[in-house]
């Protein structure tokens, strides 16, 4: 690596020669603020809260944009670089909404955050306010305009990580504001609801709809029976709420603290995640034998799904029919739990703790009702759930840890891993070899498939059985590999998509990070480690051995595949177009 010798206030640092001023920094273990900059996603320089003095430069320079070179002497801290920081922060002030104690990123707003590092109070230029009205037309987020402070890091995540471009920055000068093309209302664009946008914004401009009034009221009614699930990937992320570290796993406290908000059960969607792969590994194999459509695409993601429902219309017949995990939790539970327990489907309220804001408009999809009303009644991010739990005044980290209830209690470590991007098509592939191969794989590790990568590819031959699949993350590669599959530049017959990028450990509903962290810390990898720790411990790592999937089947669902599981278990598409 070639380096080259600068000096950061005062000091000589020796920094490899392509960084930046901020990377340069940081290898000195000076943090420069940002408010814009989001490595890899935006680098614009556009907040101007970053400037530093370069010796012989004129005037203030941008650090997150501006490349060091041999001899350089920089100061990040002078006099006039904190005024010039103190006057920037009071100018975003002067267009921002001020309702700091009920905004709901209030104590983790970059924005309120530096303010209060620079003692900014208030702003000293007063005058019109942008005219604001918040975008609730969508059943998944809220964009209120006057929380921006057109750093562009919504668009530049919706853009360069997602290619869709559902939001830009419309007019100009003062007028300028984040909106879709023609003003239009989200919900009327090929917004697919990732949340993507939510997690890159510094400030409360952007949040998911809250439902956790609705979930409070529910278990409050004496009539309803309440019942939660949680999501393979949010034991991995809860923590972060509580102040844990990225990658600690909290499953036990986070059990406990259901319990004490008083759901009537408390259950882990592994076990329909190990359901949907039972499934989905059938419908699989019935394709490469009978020659259904292929290459089969994986229905996990309702981002995903609604991606490719605008996107790639001609290919929702490719889509596999099962319903996510958490559908079909939803589903099983309003069907075979209520005629086991003799309970009125429609006095079931069942919820689901989520990863994910488009989790939120799958519940509102068609052909999600298999007992007549909806599979599942409201879906929260992890972010609603940490502020539930904070609401309800339980001590998080002074929970002891308690385990999820019967019968739902018991989930292989290949619906754990879902949370990862791959590890779908890997538990997938656990079942559909030993099927194949008649036998049990002595090595259970799909390791081609695992990792962060946007695209991987592998080739698995069992026995005369040659399978073609990849794996995918974050929709601009999605559609990289799509246009290939479409020209038939790929040949593949399985294909697992995950909206977000890395899988639902990275969704839009989880734990939002400031920049600093997110710029230099890979949350993905750190979360997803949990997942597959859990799974190199368990006992249990084969979905199609899970003992109360077994009982599914031989008391309700008859076998995979069969007439009552389409029934209950599977869903249609829609082919949207744009």
């Amino acid at each position: 690596m070639e380096t080259v010798n600068i000096k950061i206030n005062g000091r000589e640092y020796t920094v490899p020669k392509n960084s930046t001023i901020l990377e340069a920094a940081r290898y000195a273990g000076i943090e420069i603020p940002t408010l814009c900059y989001l490595k890899d996603i935006n680098e614009i320089g556009a907040c101007r809260i970053c400037l530093v003095e370069v010796v012989g430069a004129r005037g203030l320079v941008t650090a997150c944009v501006y490349p060091v070179n041999e001899g350089m002497e920089v100061y990040t801290n002078t006099p006039k670089i904190r005024e010039s920081r103190r006057m920037n922060l009071e100018l975003l002030l002067s267009a921002h909404d001020k309702k700091c104690l009920s905004c709901v990123r209030s104590t983790s707003c970059e924005l309120q955050k530096l303010c209060l590092e620079y003692g900014v109070e208030e702003t000293h230029f007063g005058g019109a306010m942008p005219e604001s009205t918040p975008d609730v037309s969508t059943s998944f987020l809220v964009r209120d305009n006057s929380k921006c402070i057109l750093c562009r890091r919504c668009i530049a995540a919706c853009r360069s990580l997602q290619d869709i471009g559902a939001i830009g920055a419309n007019d100009r000068g003062f007028d300028t504001h984040v909106a879709p093309a023609f003003e239009k209302n989200l919900a009327d664009t090929s917004c697919v609801g990732c949340g993507q946008c939510i997690v890159a914004c510094p400030t409360g401009a952007l949040y998911e709809k809250d439902d956790t009034q609705k979930v409070l009221d529910a278990i409050a009614d004496p009539t309803k029976h309440v019942a939660i699930c949680t999501a393979p990937s949010i034991r991995a992320t809860l923590g972060e709420c509580f102040d844990y570290a990225p990658g600690t796993d909290v499953e036990g406290k986070m059990v406990a603290a259901l319990k004490r908000l008083g759901f009537d059960g408390v259950y882990d969607m592994n076990l329909t995640a190990d359901l949907t792969i039972v499934e989905e590994a059938t419908e699989f194999l019935g394709r490469v034998q009978n020659g259904g459509t292929l290459p089969m695409i994986t229905s996990c993601s309702p981002g995903w799904i609604k991606y490719c429902e605008h996107y790639f219309p001609e290919l929702t017949d490719n889509l596999s029919t099962c319903k996510s995990p958490q559908q079909m939790f939803g589903a099983m539970y309003k069907t075979y739990y209520a005629q086991k327990m003799g309970l009125d489907p429609k006095d079931i309220f069942f919820v689901s703790a989520i990863p994910c804001t488009a989790k939120k408009f799958e519940v509102t999809r068609p052909n999600q009702s298999a007992a007549g009303v909806p599979d599942v009644d409201v879906a929260i991010t992890t972010r609603e759930l940490g502020r539930i739990i904070k609401t309800a005044g339980i001590n998080f980290r002074d929970l002891p840890d308690e385990s999820f209830d019967a019968p739902f209690d018991i989930g292989s470590s290949a619906g754990a891993i879902f949370g990862a991007t791959g590890g779908v098509m890997e538990a997938a592939l656990r079942m559909a070899a030993e099927v194949i191969l008649g036998k049990k794989l002595e090595k259970l590790e799909f390791e081609d498939i695992r990792g962060i990568a946007g695209i991987k590819r592998a080739t698995y031959k069992l026995g005369e059985t040659e399978i073609r699949v990849a794996v995918v993350s974050g929709t601009a590669n999605a559609k990289k590999l799509l246009d290939a599959v479409k020209s038939g530049e790929e040949k593949l017959d399985f294909i697992e998509v995950m909206c977000c990028p890395g899988g639902c450990v990275n969704g839009g509903g989880q734990p939002t990070q400031p920049a600093s962290v997110r710029n230099t810390i890979n949350l993905r990898e750190v979360r997803a480690a949990v997942l597959y720790n859990d799974d190199k411990n368990a006992e249990l790592r084969r979905s199609h051995e899970n003992p109360a999937v077994d009982i599914l089947y031989k008391e309700f669902l008859g076998e995979p595949g069969s007439h009552k599981a389409h029934e209950i278990l599977h869903t249609s598409y829609i082919k949207r177009g744009l």
